[in-house]
């Protein structure tokens, strides 16, 4: 199959373009490189150019026919998102529906969206799962539940096949250190840890050692980027056979605390990584954790790198010689 891959210079979209690569397909590019490395672009073309511009999107889908469509290209900083929540509205929701009709306009094939727990706000049960109520408490989560309604409805409306898949945090970085994950500005905990140990800079800042949880930080669910890219390869293929809307949660259904993470990665560099504790920030929920069975009996999806030790090695493992 030819597969586009939207956002494919980042640090998912960079993962599973080698992931489709290597079960055969071909792999097409669309990035602005707004956030994306054109470095990561290894298994695949690249077509540089914005997804919000009709004039663009349009004549590419049109002429490389893609069989499928892998959307990744998103903002994605909760903070950055309320102080500009029209850049997120333009990028998030403007830009998919302009990719959206361009693939109307031609033949609708399957539509594999990228999106988020955020989409479910404060958690009002933990593990959380599909049937838990939508209520995004920040212009990130909003956008990205505006698109998967959008979805529920193209289905509707125009047999347009997609699925949604909800990530709790992703980490990690493939098996062989070829990409891996690199932000500017960094704002997810494991690579900023590993920065932190790698240059022995000023010490971290944990934010918050007063939450109910056990060790009073608060508790996430990591998910490797290989195994959200299975998800996703399992995910196409029931599209491919059983067109529809549907949507799953990805995570590896057991949390880990901010000191469990500070440890393992003590662990992995052998030394203790500087630390120091500031007030909570606002918005924090203490427990984040994934219900993910809808995934595993439906597409079948077993997560095989769940042990945060060797989460946080093979992200090391990238951030010691970065390629990028």
């Amino acid at each position: 199959m030819r597969i586009l891959v939207c956002g494919g210079a980042g640090y998912i979209g960079s993962h599973m373009s080698l992931a489709l690569a290597e079960c055969g397909h071909t792999v097409e590019v669309v990035d602005d490189l707004s956030t994306g490395h054109a470095a990561a672009v290894r298994w695949g073309t690249l077509h540089r150019g914005d997804l919000g511009d009709a004039a663009f999107i349009g004549p590419l889908l049109r002429r490389i026919q893609p069989d499928a469509v892998m959307h990744f290209a998103a903002r994605s900083l909760v903070g950055e998102s309320v102080a500009d929540p029209a850049l997120y509205y333009r990028n998030n929701v403007a830009a998919t529906l302009t990719l959206l009709e361009a693939m109307r306009a031609t033949v609708p094939r399957p539509f594999v969206f990228s999106s988020t727990a955020a989409v479910y706000g404060e958690p009002q049960c933990v593990p959380i799962d599909e049937n838990h109520a939508c209520a995004p408490i920040n212009p990130y989560g909003v956008t990205k539940h505006t698109v998967e309604r959008a979805l529920a409805d193209y289905w509707r409306a125009y047999r347009l096949p997609s699925v949604s898949l909800r990530y709790f945090n992703a980490a990690g970085a493939e098996a062989q250190a070829r990409i891996g994950e690199s932000h500017a500005p960094e704002t997810h905990l494991i690579p900023r840890v590993l920065k932190s140990a790698l240059d022995g800079g000023g010490p971290l800042t944990v934010f918050g050692d007063d939450y109910p949880t056990a060790d009073g930080t608060c508790i996430r669910d990591y998910v490797h980027v290989e195994d959200l890219c299975q998800a996703h390869l399992l995910a196409l293929e029931r599209l491919c056979a059983q067109p529809s809307h549907e949507v799953f949660n990805l995570g590896n259904g057991r949390g880990y605390s901010v000191r469990e993470v500070l440890q393992a990665t003590a662990e992995v560099v052998g030394r203790p990584v500087a630390h120091r504790v500031g007030p909570r920030r606002a918005g924090d929920p203490a427990v984040l954790v994934a219900d993910s069975g809808r995934a595993r009996e439906i597409l079948g999806w077993r997560p095989r790198r769940t042990d945060l030790s060797a989460i946080v090695d093979s992200a090391w493992r990238w951030h010691r010689r970065p390629a990028f």
